[in-house]
């Protein structure tokens, strides 16, 4: 019988990836911050080593930028050090570790998608640090997956950029995004069931990149195409407009954003012997799910 450890369980993907592994049958251990603090990697090998796991996953970091650059010492424990320590006590355990990194750790100088042989070049702290987590855990444990992500969403519970889009929508508020940054969305759903099936079914290792296919897509675009697919679904009576802004015109973001990090599904894709679901059809399966969704319309007030 498998039992999955997954640390981050109270975050956008750790909590869903949970539940989505509960409903399919599977053992779960939920490692939240309440359960373990990462600093302290004596606790940390003590729940690895007392948790009976025969797979860890782990969606836990410090993923604000700004929290990054305020407190360095804390995300280098967090996202580079704690890390190390899952990959060791895997290693020698005999269990199946699978890393989530970010899209934040590459060149973000060029326009295009980026393969996982793509140049890497944070510009953030949080990026250094997660870029650091790379290095330590191959170097610790060959045999680990480290799944870079980005611009996760489709969890009411834990919303992102389009669940705020959305709801400022049916509000009726001003809308606005940056127009000159560039990545690739990924909908939870499908990231679930692309864990599920790399923790249990495949033996991948290496650096392998998860997200949705199709082009690189700005902030404003994604706001765009949430919009399209409300309309559809009946959550506005119409596209309202949406301002476009300039990532250096940002005045909360005091440490750096690289502008193109968009990835490729490509190897994704031929590991899962599918086409990897495009980044729209995924937008709209999300958007349909919230219209059929009587909790998320009642938070919208």
């Amino acid at each position: 019988m498998y039992r999955t450890l997954v640390f981050g369980a109270d975050g956008r993907v750790g909590s869903r990836l949970a539940a989505y592994l509960e409903e399919h049958g599977l053992e779960v251990v939920k490692c939240g911050r309440g359960f373990c603090d990462l600093k302290d990697l004596s606790a940390l090998k003590r729940v690895l080593l007392s948790s009976g796991a025969t797979h860890v996953v782990n969606c836990a970091a410090v993923s604000g930028l700004e929290a990054c650059l305020d407190d360095p010492e804390t995300a280098h424990c967090v996202n580079a050090m704690a890390p190390e320590m899952m990959a060791r006590i895997c290693r020698l355990e005999g269990m199946r570790f699978i890393h989530l990194s970010t899209d934040y750790v590459l060149d973000g100088r060029r326009r295009g998608l980026k393969t996982e042989e793509g140049k890497c070049r944070p510009v953030n702290v949080y990026g250094e640090s997660k870029l650091e987590a790379e290095f330590r855990v191959r170097e610790e444990m060959p045999d680990a997956l480290i799944a870079r992500v980005s611009w996760v969403f489709g969890n009411p519970e834990r919303p992102s950029f389009p669940e705020m889009v959305l709801r400022r929508a049916m509000k009726r508020e001003p809308l606005a995004a940056v127009a000159d940054k560039w990545s690739m969305p990924t909908w939870v759903e499908d990231l679930c069931a692309w864990l599920r099936f790399l923790a249990y079914e495949s033996g991948a290792s290496g650096v392998l990149h998860l997200c949705q296919s199709g082009e690189p897509v700005s902030w404003h675009s994604y706001a765009v195409a949430v919009l399209k697919c409300a309309v559809k679904h009946g959550l506005l009576p119409s596209l309202p407009p949406v301002a476009e802004q300039k990532l250096d015109e940002q005045a909360g973001f005091r440490d750096a954003r690289p502008r193109h990090t968009a990835m490729s599904s490509e190897r994704l894709s031929s590991l899962m012997k599918q086409p990897v679901r495009a980044y729209e059809e995924a937008i709209d399966m999300a958007v349909a799910r919230y219209a059929a969704d009587p909790t998320f319309l009642s938070s919208i007030s």
